[in-house]
């Protein structure tokens, strides 16, 4: 198992080593003395299913794990979720419930020599002992596609239960004909509440209260954000390093702050939650709220995400989704998107966060975007069709004698520069492609192009 995703509360004492074999143990012996090393998050694990904190949906009264014991089946499974939300606890408490002999292996570190060794070894235990086995695989996606596609037979004929932890999304980390295989449950971060139950637990195996005032409480659950882990993990420093002494005075807020360092910001600048900040960006400045996208904006930058990257989908969201109801935006991008090159980081970010707000308060309108889509679908059913001869170039005499340029008005010298000629092929109706709508300067572009349609109606009546 990695240290990546050693889940929320360790492994369980007497749970199986695969080199040795050993049957998991569904009993708790007392802490002792000796075994006060051991981190806390370890000696505090679950004991049962419904001891595991913040996945109601799936081990409540009519959760999805629930209901399939109840059912009397346990398919495969693809347990998703962020790292200390429980997923090798649970794992290690359905094969307990479930009577299947536990095997555990890491995608970081085993091979498909090493699978093969794990199914040869379920399939002699089923024959000499008919305990069937559950297959934890932790970290499954970091698994190539051969290695992912070696497991179908043996989940197929039954081998082994197989249950793969991801905290990346597994319709693009994992293979289809694995995917098709399992169930996907989907495990929640741990929130404010599960968080708490965590706190209390430490806190009884301690035998103190953690010397903390209620907003500092509240602040260090706010720091694990979701994982509960690296809660556990932050509390055990905490009570090593606070004096026990009865009239020791709390630590506020502040006093944690110094003592505690902040979990970074779970970001991945190439895989979904990338996808998923930019997707929450660009929505909240469609939605037209300037708080949020800004948010957003900060979760991105705090991240590590490249500002180069948000400039340039801040520059096409000024074309999609602003447009001609301020066509100054498209200008304001580009200008924002220099200024962070001239400035660079951290000075360049606030021109971007000026952008950001820009584009927010806009008006909006995909209407250009949705004129150029079109476009684009008429300009390839009927791409054979060529200019009519009014408007084709006609830099010879042959061509001028061919009718090329013939009967052109010129718009400069027309009455309001608009001759209301048609431009579009011969044989091919008049199409409208382009609709303003009737929000910010757009409103404007409408009268004009109605004061036109007239003056075009008039000109062919």
């Amino acid at each position: 198992m990695s240290q990546a995703d050693h889940d929320l509360f360790g492994a369980p004492e007497g749970s199986e080593n695969i080199s040795e074999g050993r049957m998991l143990s569904s009993s708790r012996k007392p802490v002792q003395a000796s075994l006060r090393h051991q981190p806390l998050a370890d000696r505090i694990r679950p004991q049962t299913l419904e001891d595991v904190s913040g996945q109601d949906h799936l081990l409540g009264k009519e959760g999805t794990l629930s209901r399939m014991f109840e059912s009397g089946s346990l398919p495969s499974l693809i347990l998703w979720g962020g790292p200390g939300c429980g997923k090798t606890t649970i794992a290690r408490l359905l094969a307990e419930r479930a009577g299947l002999y536990f095997s555990q292996i890491s995608a970081v570190f085993s091979n498909v020599s090493e699978l093969r060794k794990v199914f040869d070894e379920a399939d002699r235990r089923q024959e000499a002992t008919g305990k069937g086995t559950l297959l934890f695989v932790d970290e499954i996606h970091r698994f190539n596609r051969a290695q992912q596609d070696s497991f179908l037979p043996f989940v197929e004929r039954g081998t082994v239960v197989l249950v793969g932890a991801t905290t990346e999304n597994p319709s693009f980390s994992l293979n289809a004909a694995l995917l098709s295989r399992c169930q996907v449950l989907v495990l929640n971060r741990l929130d404010a509440q599960a968080l708490e139950e965590l706190l209390k637990r430490a806190e009884h195996e301690m035998g103190r209260p953690l010397p903390l005032t209620g907003e500092a409480r509240a602040s260090l659950c706010a720091m694990a954000d979701g994982d509960g882990r690296y809660l556990l993990n932050m509390t055990e420093q905490i009570f090593a390093q606070t004096a026990r002494r009865p009239d020791e005075p709390l630590l506020d807020a502040a006093a944690l702050a110094r003592l505690m360092t902040r979990r970074p910001v779970l970001y991945d600048r190439d895989r979904e939650e990338h996808y998923n900040l930019i997707s929450a960006l660009h929505k909240s400045l469609r939605g037209s709220d300037p708080d949020a996208a800004l948010y957003w904006f900060a979760r991105m930058l705090e991240g590590g995400e490249d500002p180069r990257y948000i400039a340039r989908r801040l520059v096409r969201f000024a074309s999609e989704d602003v447009g001609e109801a301020d066509p100054t935006s498209l200008p304001l991008a580009q200008a924002a998107a220099t200024a962070y090159e001239r400035l660079g980081s951290p000075e360049g970010e606030l021109a971007l966060a000026q952008l950001v707000v820009h584009l927010a308060v806009a008006s909006k309108s995909n209407a250009v975007y949705v004129a150029y889509n079109e476009a684009r679908r008429l300009a390839r059913k009927t791409g054979s069709l060529i200019p009519p001869a009014h408007i084709r170039n006609a830099p010879t005499k042959l061509m001028k004698d061919l009718g090329y340029g013939k009967d052109y008005a010129y718009d400069h010298d027309e009455e309001d520069a608009f001759s209301g000629q048609d431009y579009f092929p011969d044989g091919m109706e008049r199409v409208t492609l382009y609709r303003p709508t009737n929000r910010g300067f757009e409103e404007r572009i409408q009268k004009r192009l109605d004061f036109l349609a007239q003056k075009r109606a008039a000109r062919h009546s």
